[in-house]
């Protein structure tokens, strides 16, 4: 098996975080390869610091080959690029003058058992990737997350057996985000790194997704660099923001100014990369000006002058910090292998993803938006976190119109009509 480049994205980021730029990434992937290399170019032509990404298909993530197949021969579209189903010498074609130091490719995929996927990966002398045992597994899959776990272990030997570079980025970060509390984003995003590292990968991003709340927000990512800094230590690290992941402005002035607080928010915070939405989002799979308008919207904003610091962002800071390392060495003490934590942690309701309709998932957590657009817990069901926050185990659950609404505050908030 070719050995992996060495260290194309760790050393890209590093050098973008040492000149102080935030590096903007698209999330685009297209079926056929002269299409999907088009999109690259482009996005490799742009003067703001970016990277590539490759999104693979529905079909690939599912393991689902021959339709994936069927679809290229056929020319039907695909939502995605079928990198395993395309020849190894088609792929290599692609990548070929593009994939370098000076622009790192990523492939992003969603998928629960990804052992093909990071094979192909590691022939291909590609550095890195996306996902997790959990967060791959809950809620885009209805696999045991027995099986998701004992695959992302694999999976991560495969990556670490070919560079002592592979880059893996928890997906944690951006479980049901926006109906998720900071404090568990912040925690699973940190335990899935933890189980990287104990598979052997030494080069580790940890996701959050853009929420209901700038303070929050804010706070939220001060607590995970502080968090990261602690539990991580010996190994490369770095912070990556996604623009708000849920239910999408429809205007393009409402859309516009998502986007560009997305950027703002990863650039106060001193985060080092941001995943780009595009105006396009809500009505369309984006094309690749859609995506080249997003990243050059958000470059742009991400260097403006700073504002001025939110004091209410320290509080949220406190909160999340003290609730994050709760919730992340609880599962730690349950056992030393994080594949049998993360697994009694799930069973005994220690980890409870909100809204998630996983099997495996204990589905007792809940939350609500607050007067001030916090995200905050309802219900804890039975989470780790103690009475003296003020939080509820037993409380009334949440009402369909309700959950509607939650899941519609950031889209009305920012569609209001421009005054």
């Amino acid at each position: 098996m070719p050995c992996v480049h060495a260290g194309y994205f760790q050393r890209f980021i590093e050098h973008a975080r040492s000149q102080g730029q935030l590096v903007v990434q698209p999330r685009m992937g297209f079926g056929a390869v002269e299409q999907m290399r088009a999109g690259l170019s482009a996005v490799s032509a742009l003067p703001c610091t970016t990277l590539g990404t490759i999104t693979l298909d529905s079909y690939t993530r599912v393991g689902d080959y021959q339709s994936a197949l069927q679809c290229l021969n056929t020319g039907s579209p695909l939502n995605g690029f079928p990198i395993v189903t395309h020849s190894l010498q088609a792929v290599q074609g692609l990548l070929q003058g593009l994939y370098s130091a000076q622009f790192p490719i990523q492939i992003r995929h969603g998928t629960a058992q990804p052992q093909a996927i990071f094979k192909r990966m590691a022939a291909l002398g590609l550095d890195a990737t996306e996902g997790g045992p959990v967060s791959y597994c809950m809620p885009y899959s209805r696999l045991p997350l027995a099986h998701a776990i004992e695959a992302w272990a694999e999976s991560c030997r495969i990556l670490a057996d070919a560079s002592a570079y592979g880059h893996i980025e928890s997906f944690g970060g951006c479980l049901l985000g926006q109906l998720c509390p900071p404090s568990l984003l912040v925690a699973m995003s940190l335990l899935e790194a933890l189980f990287f590292r104990q598979h052997g990968i030494t080069s580790v991003s940890l996701s959050y997704a853009q929420g209901t709340s700038m303070a929050q927000d804010l706070g939220a990512l001060r607590a995970l660099r502080e968090l990261a800094a602690d539990y991580l230590d010996g190994i490369h690290w770095h912070v990556v923001v996604y623009t708000y992941m849920g239910v999408f402005p429809t205007s393009e002035h409402g859309a516009r100014r998502l986007i560009c607080d997305s950027a703002r928010l990863a650039k106060a915070a001193g985060c080092e990369r941001l995943i780009v939405k595009t105006v396009a989002e809500s009505r369309q799979i984006p094309s690749v000006q859609d995506n080249l308008d997003a990243l050059n919207m958000a470059a742009t904003a991400a260097h403006e002058p700073p504002s001025d610091d939110n004091p209410a962002s320290t509080a949220y800071y406190e909160e999340v910090l003290f609730e994050a390392r709760l919730l992340v060495e609880q599962v730690r003490n349950l056992h030393n292998d994080l594949a049998v934590a993360l697994m009694q942690a799930f069973a005994r309701g220690l980890l409870d993803i909100p809204y998630c309709l996983h099997p495996d998932n204990p589905g007792r957590a809940t939350t609500h938006i607050d007067p001030y657009g916090a995200l905050r817990w309802g219900n804890v069901g039975d989470l780790p976190l103690p009475p003296s926050c003020g939080l509820s185990t037993t409380g009334p659950g949440i009402r369909s119109e309700q959950l509607f609404e939650m899941l519609h505050y950031t889209v009305n908030r920012y569609d209001q009509p421009l005054h």
